[in-house]
């Protein structure tokens, strides 16, 4: 531990990014990652009365800053000196810092990495802040935002882009930055992998259920929430295992290893998807190549073949071979088709000839044993309709689910930063009057349903201790309500404002 370290007399082991840091300043800061992160702040929020206010004061605002008013202390936190400082300095406070990003896309195992990154080359920053935008521009490479926003293709490529994300910002709200090994953010060819020291502080089940929310740096997590990159607390895991299973890749991997303590989750390459981009990047390159000018793409891919039909020696176009030839020629006199012994219009071989006719009463397509309705005849027409009916029905399923899981996380992402917002007071002071903690309590349930956990999460307070001195009186005040009145014990039990005609 860092004897520069100074911990609040309330400190708790489940928050250990807003202890406020002695004897580092402002100086200890990268001002190019300020600058972005309060860009990023005004295009996101550009009525904020933040965007106005000088950077200590901005610094304080977002968490990055703190204050002991009993001692008049002030410094940054552990979170600002993770987001916004530099690796030579971060690693004095904590030695086992370390971030690598590695990529190997070829199909050979060779212990060499075609893309490699961290914290230690001195090439950049080597903070947190900046290590996310280096590592999700790598990770999302291959998944563009420049097609047709309706085309499906499209839908898929944004939910992955969109589970990447959560992958990684979930390893930086949830690593232990004291613990060994580092962030290390993996992509192979075949996969992805995620991993950071730590472990979680609720079961690896609840954390793929969703709802639930834990956060070992709720500081760091309130810091990309004010930019629009954080969702919803608890659902980032859950939002991933949907999006891989319906666009069919195999179910997320997540491993917690008590005895390194450590958090790994590995995503599958996707397929389905893969194979699709191969063809589009075919047809784009075809395309490319069909726009030069002079340029037939068909003629020069037909004269490359040996078997061409206008290779030299075989060409239909050379003189003597020529079906157009006077000897050979299909209109020649001999040959016609319309000569009159051979006219396919002679009352002998005309196909209009009552006995050859396809409307003869015995030759009739419309005969009922001859019927393509006739019970017999089908080929299993009505199932093979019902098989692609259903095959239909499930990529509009797919497709519908796709579309809703993205307007959910769209819509989340506003309210989760207002839930942060109305809740910082009580995460700063943690001595605050009952009537004022009861005001904020009604605030947040007022924007959504939230578990007991999900407020403990975000006052910073013990659940128990929530329950127990206001909560209850809340409730038998009727300012609030349970979500599930007739369940107590419902697994998604959450309070509510308690309100006429408010749907359950």
């Amino acid at each position: 531990m860092n004897k520069n370290t100074k911990y609040p007399a309330d400190h708790s082991s489940a928050s250990q990014d807003n202890v406020i840091l002695e004897h580092y300043g402002l100086n200890e800061l990268n001002f190019e990652s300020i600058k972005n992160y309060r860009q990023r702040f005004l295009s996101v929020k550009p009525d904020h009365p933040w965007n106005g206010l000088e950077t200590k004061d901005f610094l304080y605002k977002i968490g990055a800053w703190g204050k002991l008013r009993n001692t008049s202390m002030e410094g940054l936190t552990l979170a600002g000196l993770l987001m916004f400082s530099e690796e030579r300095i971060i690693t004095e406070v904590l030695p086992q810092y370390f971030l690598e990003y590695r990529e190997n896309l070829t199909s050979i195992i060779n212990g060499n990495w075609s893309k490699r990154f961290t914290s230690q080359d001195g090439t950049w920053s080597g903070n947190v802040y900046d290590f996310y935008f280096k590592v999700i521009e790598q990770l999302t490479s291959d998944f563009h935002e420049d097609m047709n926003p309706d085309h499906v293709h499209h839908r898929e490529e944004t939910l992955i882009r969109s589970s990447l994300h959560e992958a990684l910002i979930n390893t930086l709200v949830h690593a232990d930055y004291y613990g060994e090994g580092g962030i290390i953010i993996e992509r192979e060819k075949n996969f992805f992998q995620f991993s950071n020291p730590g472990t979680f502080l609720i079961s690896v089940e609840q954390a793929m259920q969703g709802g639930t929310s834990h956060l070992l740096n709720p500081t760091l997590f309130k810091m990309f929430i004010l930019i629009g990159l954080c969702k919803r607390a608890g659902s980032g895991l859950k939002s991933i295992d949907l999006t891989w299973r319906t666009l069919g890749g195999d179910p997320p991997e997540l491993i917690q290893n008590t005895q390194s303590e450590r958090i790994i989750l590995t995503l599958s390459a996707m397929p389905r998807l893969a194979e699709k981009k191969e063809r589009i990047k075919v047809q784009k390159e075809d395309e490319k190549q069909a726009s030069i000018p002079g340029n037939n793409l068909l003629l020069t891919k037909n004269a490359e073949n040996e078997n061409s039909v206008n290779k030299e020696t075989d060409s239909i176009n050379k003189d003597e071979n020529s079906l157009n030839k006077s000897l050979n020629s299909c209109n020649s006199d001999e040959n016609s088709i319309n000569k009159d012994i051979y006219s396919v219009n002679k009352s002998l071989n005309s196909v209009n000839n009552d006995d050859y006719s396809c409307n003869n009463g015995a030759n009739s397509y419309n005969n009922e044993g001859n019927s393509y309705n006739n019970e017999w005849g089908s080929l299993d027409d009505v199932d093979q309709w019902s098989r692609e009916e259903e095959d239909i029905l499930k990529e509009n399923d797919v497709e519908a689910e796709m579309i809703e899981l993205m307007d959910n996380e769209s819509e989340s992402t506003e309210v989760e930063s207002q839930l942060w917002e109305i809740s910082e007071i009580a995460r700063r002071k943690k001595r605050l009057s009952p009537h004022r903690m009861e005001e904020i309590i009604v605030k947040l349930v007022e924007k959504k349903p939230l578990m007991l956990k999900e407020l403990a999460s975000l006052l910073e307070r013990t659940p128990d201790g929530l329950r127990n001195n206001y909560l209850t009186k809340l409730s038998s005040q009727g300012k609030i309500r349970l979500k599930y009145p007739d369940q107590p014990n419902h697994p998604r039990q959450a309070y509510m404002i308690a309100k006429k005609g408010r749907e359950r």
